[in-house]
């Protein structure tokens, strides 16, 4: 095989291999492959959909190379309650307040 027969042929994976890859839900990856955040599926035949596995590399290097920042914690101060109190730390609360 010459070198752009080479290139020509990508390996692909299905959906088990992907997941053995990327530990994520399936409904995960949908919503990740909608908002353009992970590789796009592509379907061989109607009921057979297959990801590139060199662009699924790739993003695996590129999420390992930035870290991920977690979320912020949520504003207390916003609250439309307060936190429900269980009715033994109630009690407790009110005989050491006597």
């Amino acid at each position: 095989m010459t070198r752009s027969n080479e290139e020509a042929l990508k390996r692909t994976i299905r959906r088990h291999q992907l997941r053995e890859m990327v530990p994520l839900a399936d409904s995960t990856i949908y919503e990740m492959e909608q908002r353009g955040e992970f590789p796009r599926r592509f379907a061989l035949s109607p009921r057979c959909v297959v990801w590139d596995l060199s662009e699924v590399q790739a993003w695996l290097a590129a999420r390992r190379s930035k870290p991920i920042l977690r979320a912020p914690k949520p504003d207390l101060t916003r609250r439309r309650a307060p936190p429900v109190r269980e009715q033994d730390q109630a009690a407790r609360s009110a005989s050491t307040a006597e």
